[in-house]
């Protein structure tokens, strides 16, 4: 099935604790702050990661970590301004898979390589998107869960409208692979934001959402939204009743499992032992229970890669199945 994806070479954070920690090794750079880039602006699920990251990172590290939100071009802009920072290690980003392994598919203008320009450290989560429904809605039209709002969307073709962050975004590559393989017929309706979407979801402008947790669950919570499924074949430990896509095998989409991730990225050109350092502080950072904890509540797994070389691989491995999204959607950044 074209809709399976694998995650390889990748360990679970409480299992990736490197035998000992950087704590007593000289500072990376003499000292200088440590820039960890957001490529998105603040208050998103991903710049809460990145703070919380950033706050467990300076003591790791033993020096002071700073993050710079640089928003734009779905995460393109800060991307590269990492790609084109300093090679010291003391330049990282927080990079999703999609600008890793779908965006190159995407344009033939992006203005880095994310292989060439970019140095891969380690993954640091993956998630699964959560679709929720407008709650009145779905009682107006009788959907009492995923499978029911599907088989009403074959029926009236495109009257089922999900809201994304925009074209290209993981939402908008999901529910295109979705539309195929179950033969719905949900309309895709790009914002400038995922914002005005929930806005227009909450107003009824729009049925339904696939997106990240954080913005979605306080309306699931006051019952306004109703939370119908994520896109990861699995149920995620903290929605126990929430199913994964394997519920849907008689829909076409028993091995449909669409699962982002983000990962700390350096510049091409940091040299090795700095980037090994880096690798080990992350896992001493990831492997902390009070960080995997305060991560749930954003719909984000810890997951550290065992060593830079794996993400790398993982990147590589990846490119196919995004691909194959992006090629099913039509998506294009130009």
């Amino acid at each position: 099935m074209m809709f399976h994806r694998r995650t390889l070479l990748a360990t679970p954070a409480l299992l990736a604790l490197p035998a000992q920690g950087p704590a007593h090794a000289q500072p990376i750079a003499g000292g200088r702050p440590v820039r960890l880039v957001v490529p998105f602006p603040p208050g998103g699920a991903v710049d809460l990661l990145g703070r919380l990251l950033a706050e467990r990172l300076a003591p790791a590290l033993g020096q002071n970590v700073v993050v710079e939100n640089r928003g734009g071009a779905g995460g393109i802009l800060g991307a590269d301004a990492v790609a084109k920072g300093d090679k010291d290690g003391t330049m990282l980003g927080l990079i999703g898979v999609t600008t890793l392994a779908a965006f190159p598919f995407m344009t033939n203008r992006l203005p880095f390589d994310p292989v060439r320009d970019l140095a891969p450290v380690s993954q640091i989560t993956d998630g699964a998107l959560l679709c929720v429904v407008n709650a009145e809605i779905a009682r107006r039209h009788g959907w009492t869960d995923f499978r029911s709002m599907i088989l009403w969307s074959r029926a009236n073709p495109e009257k089922v409208r999900m809201g994304s962050s925009g074209s290209g975004t993981s939402s908008h590559l999901n529910i295109e692979a979705i539309n195929r393989a179950a033969q719905a017929q949900i309309l895709h309706v790009p914002y400038r934001g995922g914002g005005p979407a929930i806005n227009d979801l909450l107003a009824g402008n729009i049925e339904m959402m696939f997106d990240v947790m954080p913005a979605l669950m306080p309306h699931v919570e006051s019952g306004r939204f109703l939370a119908f499924a994520v896109s990861s074949n699995a149920t995620l430990a903290f929605l126990p009743n929430v199913p994964g896509m394997a519920a849907f095998a008689d829909l076409g989409l028993g091995r449909h499992n669409v699962v982002t991730w983000n990962a700390i990225m350096a510049p091409s050109g940091v040299p090795e032992a700095t980037i090994t350092r880096l690798h080990q502080a992350i896992g001493q950072v990831a492997a902390d229970p009070a960080f995997v904890q305060r991560l749930q509540p954003l719909g984000y797994g810890t997951v550290v890669s065992r060593a830079p070389a794996d993400l790398a691989a993982l990147i590589q491995a990846e490119r196919p199945f995004w691909q194959n999204l992006v090629e099913i959607s039509g998506a294009r950044l130009d």
